[in-house]
């Protein structure tokens, strides 16, 4: 099968025909793979973001939908057949031996969970069967994208009607933050990022306003449209430590700041901490606290009933062979959420 793999970091990853494990262990799915989406979390692991990576070369992506195509021993969660999101946070099921594939004579390595290939052998608790009227793009979508913007709001935040907030990265979690804050009549919903495209996807979910910091200060921006105190929550999905600081500034003194994005190793946020005595709370965010099992059918719900939308966030479709330009455009800010079609 054909399979994008990391084989340096910091270089385009490898398009080449890898082999299946000749036999499914205890809890592994084998899933056809239709579509996989490109999420920041793998640009920073092809970047080093968090480091040297000690397992190279090993398959990537963590959101897609696919077909089951067998199941191995103790699976009863999905049989052959069913559609299903692959995603990266633990649901219900058992977690399986790390399956390994052959690439000549080496060894690939990968994951509970890979996308980047036309098939995966993933654990039974990575992935959640869906009806299969539900298009298999919208089912990558729910593998990282809206289960971690959502979560962030129900879980993290925990926003209630008529608090502020402000979301700093408008890409495809920060859409799905601004809006799940809008179903919870949230308000104003204040989106920022460098990209007048993505503000102006970023009305279209919800943000009530829009700020482009190339173009304004969004502090100043921010409390001119919150009043002085600043927002009642902050979320941070770019993790660039300036942001992360601004964010944690324009928020107010009982106010909750969100972290989603993840600093390069070695770099540090300087904050003033003598709020958090007083009630001013900063946390990071592990995938918006989701649970899968429980969360993807309920959004799914929303979504056939009109609750949620996702026309427009997905703006770029790629096959196979094209990854590392969408990549590319994922990294330049071209792209709010591609889709990699297999």
């Amino acid at each position: 099968m054909k399979a994008a793999i990391l084989v340096e970091q910091k270089k385009p990853l490898v398009i080449a025909d890898i082999d299946l494990p000749s036999e499914l262990q205890y809890g592994q799915v084998l899933v056809k793979i239709a579509c996989s989406s490109v999420c920041g979390s793998q640009i920073g692991e092809i970047d080093g973001v968090k480091g040297p990576d000690k397992f190279l070369p090993h398959l990537l992506g963590h959101e897609g939908g696919g077909i089951v195509s067998g199941i191995g021993p103790g699976v009863t969660k999905v049989k052959k057949d069913d559609h299903v999101v692959l995603h990266w946070r633990k649901g219900s099921g058992i977690e399986a031996p790390l399956p390994k594939y052959k690439w000549g004579n080496k060894t690939v390595n990968a994951g509970w969970v890979t996308t980047f290939s036309e098939y995966a052998v993933v654990s039974e608790n990575r992935i959640t069967a869906i009806d299969k009227d539900v298009d298999l793009e919208i089912a990558a979508l729910m593998g990282c994208a809206v289960t971690t913007g959502l979560g962030i709001i129900s879980n993290d935040v925990g926003l209630k009607m008529s608090e502020s907030i402000a979301v700093f990265g408008a890409g495809g979690v920060g859409l799905n933050v601004i809006q799940g804050a809008a179903l919870v009549s949230a308000g104003p919903i204040i989106a920022i990022d460098i990209h007048d495209d993505k503000l102006k996807l970023a009305k279209k979910f919800g943000a009530s306003h829009v700020i482009n910091s190339t173009k304004a200060d969004p502090d100043k921006e921010i409390r001119k449209i919150t009043g002085p105190r600043g927002a009642d929550a902050a979320v941070d999905i770019t993790g660039i430590v300036s942001v992360i600081n601004q964010a944690y500034e324009v928020t107010s003194d009982s106010g909750r700041t969100i972290l989603v994005g993840v600093p390069r190793k070695g770099e540090k946020i300087s904050i003033y901490s003598l709020p958090l005595h007083f009630g001013k709370r900063i946390s990071g965010s592990h995938g918006g606290g989701a649970n899968p099992t429980v969360d993807i059918p309920r959004y799914l719900d929303l979504y056939k009933k009109g609750k949620l939308k996702f026309d427009g966030m997905i703006t770029d479709r790629y096959g196979l062979d094209d990854i590392n330009d969408a990549i590319d455009g994922m990294r330049k800010g071209r792209s709010v959420k591609c889709i990699i079609k297999m």
